[in-house]
């Protein structure tokens, strides 16, 4: 029995000792430090010089990739996931959806992605008409110019919009009684009344409850997994939209919605501000100029895609693009649906049969839920010649 014994412990520490499963970083990156391994996988390997001979090229190289990483288990320390939940948690990496495919049932594919926006597409049934909307784009300018801050253009970007048709819309009232609650410098809190707190809930329920277009938006997120209920998909827009973060000072001064829908001023320029219908209101008060464009989409009805340089009350923003002409849903959907399933990417849409990308960017510094991302920004990307 001793013999059996020892020969036993000599396999067990033979097998510890030169296995190479023991001396390889596969499925171990950012594990803690663990003595039964003759060499380690985390950060802390570089300093005290035990990692593995292949933790450079797959913790490091390859922590951005779900390369060999499909199904592993949640791991808090890696820099993002390949996982079943990690479209729900917004925290894929950048690849899980192209290299994990099967490995879930709620991959969620490009071709998926499209379809879907040409569905939203036809179901946005509060968009602005020919009639209820015209614009005047006036000067184009290239790229290289627009950090230029002069104004290439003599009469407002909105010549006519019929406010009494469109503002009447619950989905567009919803928006504009958000657009004035929130201080647009960062490093200034943010501290919403029960009633600007209320006003959140109405804009949520009026775009996605109250209309087809919302109501498809959540029946696709549901069938893919990404979603156990319409009462979980609310709170986690709300969540991931008006959670408050700071951007300047530590202060509680900024959220994915602000950002994106109201716009704010940091560093002396404007940041966000992706909404046609912000920038629709504050022309007509004259607090935003309004310079040039220095791309088009190719629509030739609304909604349609414009990249504009303007000044808003002395600060400027040097491209500020926006969807034109469509309604609060549509816009707020198409966010929605971009940051859910490509956090932190491109997300390629088809709009018309032409396509449109939306750049998404997740906020990594502070949380919400069980470690989930805020929405940093979104907005349509500037297409590449």
């Amino acid at each position: 029995m001793k013999v059996a014994a020892v020969l036993v412990l000599c396999v067990t520490l033979f097998c510890q000792g030169y296995s190479n499963s023991l001396e390889s970083c596969e499925n171990r990156c950012g594990h803690g430090t663990d003595g039964n391994y003759s060499c380690q996988c985390n950060s802390s390997c570089e300093r005290f010089k035990d990692c593995c001979s292949d933790y450079f090229q797959l913790c490091k190289d390859g922590a951005l990739s779900c390369k060999g990483r499909c199904g592993e288990k949640y791991n808090s320390q890696n820099k993002c996931h390949c996982n079943s939940k990690c479209t729900q948690y917004n925290n894929c990496c950048s690849d899980y959806a192209e290299l994990c495919s099967g490995a879930s049932g709620g991959v969620i594919t490009d071709a998926e992605i499209k379809a879907l926006s040409e569905t939203l597409y036809v179901l946005d049934s509060n968009k602005a008409s020919a009639s209820e909307l015209i614009i005047d784009p006036q000067t184009l300018v290239p790229d290289s110019q627009t950090s230029s801050q002069t104004d290439l253009s003599s009469a407002p970007l909105f010549h006519y919009l019929d406010e009494d048709t469109l503002f009447s819309k619950p989905t567009y009232a919803a928006l504009l009684a958000l657009l004035d609650n929130y201080k647009r410098k960062t490093g200034q809190a943010e501290d919403f009344s029960a009633q600007q707190l209320a006003e959140q809930d109405t804009f949520l329920k009026e775009t996605m409850s109250n209309t087809e277009l919302g109501r498809e938006l959540f029946a696709f997120l549901y069938t893919k997994g990404v979603y156990k209920s319409e009462e979980e998909f609310l709170h986690d827009l709300k969540m991931m939209w008006f959670g408050l973060y700071s951007r300047n000072n530590n202060m509680q001064d900024s959220s994915g919605f602000e950002h994106i829908f109201a716009g704010e001023v940091k560093g002396g320029k404007v940041s966000g501000f992706h909404n046609w219908i912000q920038f629709y209101t504050l022309e007509k008060k004259g607090l935003l100029n309004y310079y040039s464009h220095s791309f088009d989409g190719p629509w030739t009805t609304y909604p349609d895609v414009l990249g504009m340089q303007f000044m808003w009350d002395g600060y400027f923003k040097q491209v500020g693009s926006a969807i034109i002409g469509c309604s609060p849903e549509f816009d707020f959907a198409l966010y929605s649906l971009c940051y859910i399933t490509r956090p932190g990417k491109q997300c390629r849409l088809s709009l018309g049969g032409k396509e449109l990308i939306i750049q998404t960017y997740t906020w990594d510094k502070t949380f919400y839920g069980d470690g989930k991302k805020f929405i940093a920004s979104a907005f349509p990307a500037t297409p590449q010649n």
